[in-house]
């Protein structure tokens, strides 16, 4: 098992410095999984991509990503957390330069998968540093910081990586994580202490069939909606592939008498168990709620790249806010309390967000965005704190792997589940409107209509479809609201699962039973 960093004769610059190099490197990795997004047009023009073929430089780094991310663990504990980080930063800025130099797609390809290889193990790497080198009664304080770069990160990717794209061009996206993996490194390099090694063997077979399951079912999520699901030989080879390759895993896992590529203990430890679950529905309901936003506000409302991310950037702002609160409240309040509080203004964001228009103003987009933005740093800092609250510090670099991939494959499940009833609730609105568009109908006739929309001319038959069109896409995106609304709400009788430590004078009591 890795043992903690040794914080007790850490000093105060010391630990700073740490913390300053390990969220650089933080950031950079979470940054990346959403900058590229916006400049994807770019790059497939310079690629002499297809639509279909693009998506795989998307797609690649994130199969890459959920692959890497449960192996952190055991790489830890076998090599030295120290050495991975260094590896990983080192890896993840080469493998960035190789991005921005790609001159085909195959290049771009294989460079995000290298990307998403060696970037999986920053985000847990540095919650389970953060964790190590603050004592027990900062943890909520380590965490608000953790949680601060890991939430922020995609928010400003999309506005950072279209104005780089429209400032110098798509391959500005990938360079700028060189000047930030460099200053990391450095820093990692000169400040952090090395963990023990243990001579701790791979289960290979259990690693084999997690990582295979793990990504048969991203590919399957990220690809169901272009290949029109279980219509798809290949969907449905990637949903047995998965199902069968994780029954394997979960049985090997029961049965095995040696050490088990997932530590059963972490099963045994009640708010660890329950923390993912919460994790995963954070993912699910929060981070596809942030996926919908963006083509909204572009496609219907017309907004540019820079005002969309002008517009959704409050909710970051809303975020950092409440983090740093919970930071300090997350000691005399109980976590479950904050984090029910985090879930309740979250609903109520989604709510407002259920009474979106075509014809709303953007400080509805702003004040709405705040508030959930306000509800996830509530949830993220509380919830965090109180799975980690009672499981020991040689759990921790297995903890914080599994923690962050459960997060992945909840927003993951939660952005393929909205895009997909995005898609079938237009279709379905779409028909409902165009029941009621007829001659027949007193609202249809040519002196009521505008001339643009001429049913007797095939520009306004056109015209007129385009506008149908776009107002069932905004029913669509309210119905996912509306859905989104429900979920939120309906989780939260499961807090009553945490249990909650009391904290005194920067003491962990024994949790409640």
């Amino acid at each position: 098992m890795t043992s903690p960093s040794p914080s007790p004769g850490m000093s105060g610059r010391t630990r700073a410095f740490v913390t300053i190099a390990v969220m650089l490197a933080t950031i950079m990795q979470v940054l990346d999984s959403t900058i590229a997004n916006v400049a994807l047009p770019h790059m497939q023009g310079s690629l002499s991509a297809t639509q279909d073929q693009i998506t795989w430089v998307l797609t690649s780094y994130i199969v890459a990503a959920a692959i890497g991310t449960p192996l952190t663990g055991w790489i830890a504990s076998r090599f030295g957390r120290k050495r991975l980080f260094l590896w990983s930063v080192a890896g993840f800025t080469a493998a960035s330069i190789a991005c921005g130099m790609s001159a085909t797609l195959t290049q771009m390809v294989a460079a995000r998968l290298l990307q998403g290889l060696f970037g999986a193990s920053l985000v847990p790497l540095s919650q389970a540093v953060m964790l190590d080198i603050n004592p027990p009664h900062k943890h909520g304080q380590a965490m608000a910081v953790w949680g601060a770069g890991v939430t922020v990160g995609p928010i400003l990717g999309p506005t950072l990586g279209g104005w780089l794209t429209d400032s110098y061009n798509w391959r500005w996206v990938f360079y700028v994580n060189v000047p930030i993996g460099v200053i990391a490194f450095f820093g990692i390099l000169l400040f952090m202490s090395e963990t023990k090694v243990s001579a701790r063997k791979l289960d290979l077979f259990g690693f084999a069939t997690l990582s295979i399951a793990i990504g048969a079912l991203q590919l399957f999520l990220d690809r169901g909606e272009v290949q029109d699901w279980f219509d798809s030989i290949e969907i449905w080879i990637e949903s047995l592939t998965a199902l069968i390759a994780f029954a394997f895993f979960l049985v090997h896992t029961l049965t095995v008498e040696t050490t088990s590529f997932f530590n059963r203990e972490l099963a045994k430890d009640r708010n660890f168990v329950v923390g993912c679950g919460f994790y995963f529905v954070m993912g699910a309901v929060l981070y596809a709620t942030r996926a919908l936003l963006p083509p909204l506000l572009q496609n219907l409302m017309q907004y540019s790249v820079v005002t969309t991310g002008l517009a959704t950037a409050p909710s970051g702002a809303g975020t950092m806010i409440t983090m740093m609160l919970a930071g300090r409240l997350v000691g005399p309040v109980k976590p479950r309390t904050l984090i029910a509080a985090g879930f309740g203004i979250a609903a109520l964001s989604l709510w407002q967000m259920s009474g979106y228009n075509l014809y709303m103003s953007e400080s509805t987009v702003i004040w709405s965005g705040f508030l959930q933005g306000l509800g996830l740093g509530l949830i993220s800092v509380s919830l965090t704190t109180a799975t980690f609250s009672t499981l020991t510090p040689n759990l921790r670099g297995d903890g914080t792997s599994i923690y962050s991939l459960s997060r992945n494959i909840g927003s993951s499940i939660g952005i393929s589940f909205v895009q997909t009833e995005l898609t079938r609730n237009t279709q379905i609105a779409h028909s409902s409107l165009v029941e009621h568009i007829s001659r027949f109908n007193p609202l249809a006739q040519p002196d009521v209509l505008p001339a643009i929309w001429d049913m007797n001319s095939s520009s306004g038959l056109a015209a007129l479809n385009a506008e149908v069109t776009r107002q069932a896409s905004m029913i669509a995106y309210v119905d996912n609201f509306k859905l989104l609304f429900v979920l939120a709400l309906a989780v939260m009788p499961f807090l009553l699962l945490l249990n909650t430590p009391q904290r005194r004078a920067g003491i962990t009591a024994p949790p409640e039973h």
